[in-house]
């Protein structure tokens, strides 16, 4: 809760110094001076609530979406010793970490995959593939639950979801912004809203939104190389190694689907700052230099 207030305090206070600073540059005088009737106050606000809606709807759904999307078969009574096993080893890494018990669960998938999802820190899922566990050892499996444990005790999912709900809302005053311009100064439009800003503005969401996505994915790629970090501190730091060369040698896993991208293991196919995950090489590197 702590984070969500202090997301939301960040993003007001971004708010509240673009105001400021539009009104220094005397933007909305510029605005106005172009026929632009534009009320940045209330777009602002108005992108905030766009902006925050669907990323924090989408963090408080993230469980039973995962369940949902992915087939989870979440293990309240364990009917054999591998499910008896990974419950253990779930129970005492959160133990370690200092948060509470996660939901386990299994999916079925043949290649090696897990991922953490939940609004909150002490009441998450970690869920691993069937392929996971049919392809690693029991050291290997050990280490990556301690690594999505990581993402769990490191708020991650938290963060992740209102960083972009941050970065929605920027998008979304930025191309209204550009939209309007379009229309009134260009196309001369003088009430209401001509098809011009329509299109302009859908443009340029996809144009800011792509521009955006790196910072995002800078972000996730930084936590991935924490979420190792605590990886190798739950488990070992050779196991985690371990699970990385384990990962390395099969074949990159498709994307998690949805919002479940940002909290899997897998990488990514794009160019580097288009990826949510680093290399595998660059993962493994990091931890062998780890002191």
């Amino acid at each position: 809760m702590m984070r969500i207030l202090l997301f939301m305090a960040t993003n007001v206070a971004i708010m509240i110094a673009i105001t400021i600073i539009f009104n220094l540059l005397g933007l909305k005088s510029t605005l106005d001076a172009q026929g632009v009737d534009l009320n940045l106050d209330a777009l602002l606000v108005m992108s905030a609530i766009i902006g925050m809606a669907g990323s924090v709807i989408s963090l408080f759904m993230s469980k039973w979406s995962a369940k949902n999307a992915m087939g989870v078969h979440v293990i309240d009574h364990p009917q054999n010793q591998t499910e008896q096993w990974l419950l253990g080893i779930v129970a005492r890494q959160a133990q370690q970490a200092g948060i509470g018990m996660p939901e386990v669960g299994i999916f079925q998938a043949p290649e090696p995959n897990a991922f953490a999802t939940g609004a909150n820190r002490n009441n998450a899922l970690v869920a691993v593939s069937t392929g996971l566990l049919q392809a690693m050892s029991a050291d290997e499996v050990e280490a990556v639950v301690g690594h999505e444990i990581s993402h769990v005790a490191n708020g991650d999912m938290v963060t992740m979801a209102l960083m972009q709900g941050v970065v929605n809302t920027f998008v979304y005053f930025f191309a209204s912004i550009i939209g309007h311009v379009v229309d009134r100064v260009v196309f001369k439009t003088e009430r209401g809203y001509g098809p011009a800003y329509y299109i302009t503005q859908i443009v340029a969401q996809i144009a800011l939104s792509i521009l955006a996505s790196m910072l995002v994915m800078w972000f996730s790629r930084y936590r991935e190389f924490r979420a190792d970090a605590g990886g190798a501190k739950l488990a070992g730091r050779q196991k985690m190694i371990s699970a990385l060369q384990a990962l390395q040698r099969s074949h990159e896993p498709p994307q998690l689907p949805g919002e479940l991208a940002a909290f899997g293991i897998n990488g990514g196919g794009v160019r580097r700052l288009f990826m949510s995950h680093p290399p595998l090489e660059e993962r493994i590197e990091a931890l062998k230099n780890q002191r």
